[in-house]
């Protein structure tokens, strides 16, 4: 089952109505490969209400169905948990553009901290901050 469908089914099971705009922002959630702010879900999809965007943000973030990704500033981004897509994220600093990366070394490390503290991880984010090779050459 696709994470789309997923949402959904859990979405309906907790009770939230299932409408037009529901569906478009779990959607592209759905299809976005990294994380997206409010502003951005709310610019990509036509005719739904920016309060809509926020409301069911506010619902898939309470059923860990998305996380928040700090961007910095008062931005947030949104993405969707999906343990076979487990990836970090570079924060441009100067513009804000949001990119995905994934490291096994970093895993490992991250792994060998928790197992050094004696502490079970249940899950981690990372984000490191600077300035993309856009910015850096302007």
């Amino acid at each position: 089952m696709n994470w789309s469908t997923h949402a959904s089914q859990r979405l309906d099971e907790a009770g939230h109505r299932s409408g037009r705009a529901r569906r478009r922002v779990v959607e592209l959630l759905g299809s976005a490969d990294c994380a997206l702010t409010a502003l951005e879900i709310d610019r990509r999809i036509d005719s739904v209400g920016r309060a809509s965007v926020y409301r069911t943000l506010e619902r898939l973030e309470q059923l860990r169905l998305i996380q928040r990704v700090d961007i910095g500033g008062d931005s947030a981004g949104y993405e969707r948990v999906d343990a076979s897509d487990h990836h970090h994220h570079l924060v441009c600093q100067a513009c804000g553009c949001l990119s995905p990366f994934t490291s096994e070394k970093l895993e490992d490390a991250i792994a060998a901290v928790g197992q050094s503290a004696g502490f079970a991880l249940a899950s981690h984010d990372v984000v490191l901050r600077g300035t993309c090779a856009d910015c850096g050459d302007a």
